[in-house]
């Protein structure tokens, strides 16, 4: 068995058929890219995965284990950690304290007793301070220490992207869905996307299951893609047989 797979996932909604007989494997420390425009079910794939949505059909395994069905906190307890495509942070806390939120399943105190430190004993003093070292660590790793301290609603929206990778990161998974990195950034700061993923996947030896409508990039990161196209998937393989195949040429390379 893979380290996650997703057999015959179908997502309707009404009359819609969002997903339609998805199936693809993950194998362990891999980038696996899913592309396609919008509307394709690529974030439709990320809710079933982590648990928002209930797939109308089909099964997703984790570690020769199914998930299907599982609440969004169980999925995240078994190493299954996601961002966004619209940014989803507590926009009046600071980086390190919606970092410290991140933790919150490594933390029996409670999230915000061991933060305020209301006279619990020595052992939740220990736990919040080895959480807060290890979410500095993460600070550091995404370049994030001049926004330690700050709100992350008062940082430009490329930092707050880092930051709610990083508050991703703080849950320490095995398997990481991030979802369209590249939204609303210019060709340079896509640079810096394609570097930092690599970069992850060597420093943490995580598993990153990417969705990305830029498909320049989501191709040129991945060892294997997917690329739908109206919830059906038209082709799978590796990044040059994607380049050169001719329904993701008519789909989605074709505008360049």
């Amino acid at each position: 068995m893979s380290f996650f797979a997703v057999d015959g996932l179908t997502m309707r909604f009404g009359g819609l058929t969002a997903l339609d007989d998805v199936s693809f494997e993950v194998d362990r420390g891999m980038i696996f890219s899913i592309i396609g425009p919008n509307g394709s079910g690529k974030s439709t794939a990320f809710n079933c995965i982590s648990g928002i949505y209930q797939p109308t059909a089909g099964k997703i395994y984790f570690e020769g284990e199914g998930i299907s069905g599982l609440a969004p906190h169980h999925i995240a307890r078994l190493g299954i950690a996601r961002t966004f495509q619209n940014i989803e942070l507590f926009s009046t806390e600071t980086t390190i304290d919606n970092l410290m939120l991140g933790r919150h399943q490594h933390m029996h105190s409670g999230v915000w007793s061991g933060v305020a430190m209301l006279g619990r004993a020595t052992s939740a003093a220990r736990e919040e301070t080895e959480n807060r070292e290890r979410v500095q660590w993460i600070i550091e790793l995404l370049d994030l220490v001049r926004v330690r301290d700050r709100p992350v609603g008062e940082l430009p929206y490329g930092t707050q992207k880092r930051v709610e990778l990083a508050r991703a990161l703080a849950m320490e998974p095995k398997l990481l869905l991030v979802d369209e990195p590249s939204a609303g950034m210019n060709a340079d700061e896509r640079a810096e996307v394609a570097v930092r993923m690599r970069e992850l996947r060597a420093e943490l030896d995580v598993t990153i299951l990417l969705i990305e409508h830029h498909v320049q990039l989501a191709i040129g990161l991945a060892d294997r893609v997917l690329a739908l196209n109206f919830g059906k998937p038209i082709a799978q393989g590796a990044p040059e047989e994607i380049r050169q195949h001719p329904e993701v040429i008519k789909a989605y390379l074709g505008d360049g």
